[in-house]
């Protein structure tokens, strides 16, 4: 039965009353939809949003989709006063970061231009002038500091306020005391929210549930794995001569930051070992809660936070405040459409920076719901990234202890996570091994990055943004594929079994190229939504009219599984994930044939095998699915191997190998030769935002097959609006020296005109090289446009001459592939 208050529909329900809860609401209301429904479980805040330290920084993300959202979000709070009458706090006193050892000093370089290039007016200043801008600052041992004027800080409670009455003012309910017992489904999709009050009726719901998002999720056999965790801060008696419009001055070498609190200081703190809150559960009643705080464990941590602020160590302490906030394995948010459930929206998991991106977690989750298009790259977000396993018990409690202290850690590009491992692995891991296999973590698998050698116990020495101690490892196996034999471990790839009389046609459907052709084919093709932009990058091969083989990468592995199922519907077609029965092991170099053709009977000469073919082979006592293709720019084959019959194809290859010298190469080869190849990834060098012409991936579209495809429409408009003004480039850069990994901004003619997406070293060309995203503004991104400019890549504090092409650097006429 409904009590007044509570609509019997509503457009979408959002479950949640902290900061993104709201936001969302507000967002969606003045988007026009003004039959949203708020559900608080208690009041509004009482979660984790209550206790934030309310710090509001642009800096410090190479993430050019987080950094927008925090933009949007301070602009969002300086004006919600205007328009509601509710303050928000916000106060634009400053932000400092400070660098203490040269790698931090490296990193926030980096940092720093890449955030330039976004709008974010951040300045390299001297430990005097840190001084000068936060006094009672222990400089001894800073190096810089990175100074954002307009950062400063904001009262959560008071933000949240004002984009709840932001959001009844435009139409929308929000309802306190009122929980969502239990998210309705039926078909597969949201059809309403049950409530103590009454059964509400909707077409979509947002999960805003904060730490108690995972457990709502669960009830509907969804999977988001986030965890709470202790979070603490100090706040001191009042100290003498404390400014309150002193800048916020974080340093995360002492895992503290310190802002004016009540006339003292707050002492903020990531520690680098946290700990995992009620693993079993949060529990229904907590509100406005908080945790005992560990003394014994945190005063290490603290005294080492206080170190930078001396007078802290001495100043009377007021509260040292203990709560929870939620944690994800990756350390990145849970934003955007579950897998599981259509419709059935998530934004949780905001790892501590809920406050700084709420408006823009927001406005995101509000165009999305509304048409589909999130408007920003969201491949490192979305919740379909993650796998069910990472929301066990055991998982969360293992990997939590780590995630929480990644915030304040130095951000190594080749850092991997070092908990909750050994959860998938290939058959012949073992083998691995005893080859030298260094690992890291690849979507849960064991991935192996490089090789130490048999025998040899890998040592990688201790990470730095330069060459490390594994560089002679890696340029060794590059060499080996470009100019003998490898073995390489694919086998966390994501491989899908398409079966059925409409499993062509759908198929075909989905793709922008033509794969359902001839059997015994792999085709390379992209799937897009009806926008024409890019949903995913993969390969499917056409094994007869009933049988295909889908191969998607590790990260997008429920992406596109997801993408399949909804598309497919009641139809005869059936997708089976088949990537933990099938070893992949990719044998690649122009030596590749010839190793292969000493285990097999089939004939694997360029006549009888050309590139692109398909076919079930022998080798020893196994049938192996052997394709033609390539991921390095090489010949080369990748196997598909029954899980059971994985070492005994292993140990096959390795024994012939050693007439071929065959050699083991890691993850770090495959990123090396693929980006001198300009081969695309897609979330890391393309994403949702990319249209499949501006990805440079034309080639691979089918605008003539009689069916068409989803997205045709929109690329032909694409394509009709003339020369592209945005497109993906390769960069290389001309010293030998530099090294490329992220997010370094690309200059022509003395401007800044894009960033590399994603980079590595080309062994083979003699440079860092990577890809970019160049936005031409008015001229027309061609090789006019590119032969015409200077190019320059800026690395931390340098520009560094650069190559820019449009045409791999590396074999650009494919002869060493269709060898």
């Amino acid at each position: 039965m409904s009590v007044p208050g509570v609509p019997k529909h509503a457009r979408v329900v959002v479950i949640g009353g902290g900061v993104i809860g709201t936001s969302v609401a507000y967002h969606l209301a003045h988007l026009g939809w003004k039959d949203t429904v708020l559900l608080e479980r208690d009041k509004l805040t009482s979660g984790t949003t209550w206790h934030a330290a309310g710090l509001m920084v642009t800096f410090g993300s190479t993430s050019e989709t987080s950094t927008e959202l925090r933009k949007y979000t301070a602009k969002l709070y300086s004006s919600l006063e205007a328009e509601t009458g509710q303050a928000t706090g916000f106060n634009p006193v400053g932000f400092i970061e400070v660098a203490s050892d040269k790698d931090r000093l490296e990193e926030y370089r980096r940092v720093s231009a890449f955030n330039r290039l976004c709008g974010v007016d951040v300045h390299e200043i001297s430990p005097s002038q840190v001084k000068e801008l936060f006094p009672i600052a222990n400089i001894d041992d800073v190096l810089a500091g990175f100074y954002v004027k307009e950062d400063g800080r904001a009262n959560p409670v008071d933000v949240t306020m004002a984009l709840a009455k932001g959001a009844k003012l435009k139409g929308a309910t929000l309802l306190e005391d009122t929980p969502a017992l239990n998210v309705l489904v039926k078909n597969g999709a949201v059809v309403g929210v049950e409530t103590p009050h009454g059964t509400i009726a909707c077409d979509y719901v947002v999960n805003c549930a904060g730490m108690w998002g995972r457990q709502l999720a669960a009830k509907n056999g969804i999977s988001l794995p986030l965890q709470a965790a202790e979070h603490y801060y100090l706040i001191t008696e009042q100290i003498p001569g404390i400014d309150r419009n002193w800048p916020v001055l974080e340093d995360p070498g002492r895992y503290g930051y310190f802002r004016e609190e009540g006339g003292g200081l707050m002492v903020g703190m990531f520690e680098p070992v946290c700990a995992p809150w009620k693993i079993e559960g949060i529990p229904s009643d907590f509100s406005f809660g908080e945790i005992p705080p560990d003394w014994e464990r945190m005063t290490p941590y603290l005294e080492r936070a206080m170190g930078r602020v001396p007078i802290t160590q001495t100043a009377g302490i007021k509260k040292f405040f203990c709560g929870p906030e939620s944690f994800t394995p990756d350390l990145r948010p849970l934003v955007g459409e579950v897998p599981e459930v259509k419709n059935y929206f998530a934004a949780c998991g905001l790892n501590s920076i809920g406050i700084l991106t709420g408006g823009g977690i927001g406005k995101l989750m509000a165009q999305w719901v509304m048409t589909g298009d999130p408007g920003y790259d969201i491949t490192g977000m979305h919740p379909d990234r993650l796998h069910p396993y990472q929301a066990n018990p055991e998982y969360r409690r293992t990997r939590t202890v780590e995630s929480l202290g990644m915030v304040y850690q130095c951000h190594y590009p080749t850092k991997s996570f070092s908990t909750a491992r050994d959860a998938k692995k290939p058959a012949f891991h073992h083998r691995l091994v005893e080859e030298g296999a260094y690992f890291k973590d690849v979507s849960g698998w064991e991935g192996a990055d490089w090789y130490a050698g048999k025998g040899q116990k890998p040592d990688p020495g201790e990470l730095s943004f330069g060459r490390m101690k594994w560089w002679p490892n890696w340029a060794a196996e590059h060499k080996a594929t470009r100019e003998g034999v490898i073995l390489m471990d694919m086998s966390f790839m994501a491989k899908f079994r398409v079966e059925g009389r409409d499993a062509g046609r759908l198929l075909n459907q989905l793709s922008g190229n033509d794969v359902d052709g001839e059997a015994g084919r792999i085709t390379y093709t992209q799937w897009m939504n009806e926008r024409g932009t890019l949903e995913a990058d993969l390969t499917v091969t056409k094994l007869d009219d009933r049988n295909y083989w889908v191969v998607a990468s590790d990260t997008a592995h429920r992406h596109v599984l997801t993408r399949m199922k909804r598309v497919f519907g009641d139809a005869h077609a059936f997708a089976c994930d088949v990537t933990s029965g099938y070893a992949q092991i990719n044998v690649q170099g122009p030596r590749s044939r010839a190793l292969m053709q000493s285990i097999t009977t089939a004939d694997l000469s360029n006549e009888a095998f050309p590139f692109r073919t398909a076919r079930e082979i022998d080798i020893g006592f196994a049938r192996v699915l052997c394709v033609r293709i390539t991921y390095l720019g090489e010949l080369g084959y990748e196997l598909y191997i029954p899980s059971e019959q994985a070492v005994h194809v292993y140990d096959r290859l390795v024994q012939a190998g050693a007439a071929f010298d065959l050699k083991h190469a890691g993850l770090k080869a495959l990123a090396s030769c693929r980006m001198e190849k300009g081969y695309r990834d897609y979330g890391h060098d393309i994403d949702n935002t990319d249209s499949v012409l501006e990805a440079g991936l034309g080639f691979a579209v089918d605008l003539k097959k009689p069916d068409g495809f989803i997205g045709k429409d929109a690329v032909l408009r694409k394509k009709n609006e003339g020369p592209l003004k945005r497109r993906i480039v390769q960069v290389l850069v001309k010293d030998p020296q530099p090294l490329l990994f992220h997010a370094e901004p690309i200059w022509r003619n003395g401007k800044r005109v894009g960033y590399v997406r994603a980079g590595s070293y080309g062994h083979t060309l003699g440079g860092a090289v990577g890809l970019a995203m160049i936005e031409g503004g008015a001229e027309v991104v061609d090789s006019k446009f590119l032969e015409s400019g200077t190019w320059e890549v800026e690395i931390a504090d340098k520009k560094w001459p650069a190559v820019a092409s449009m045409k791999p650097l590396y074999d650009p006429t494919n002869e060493k592939i269709k060898a």
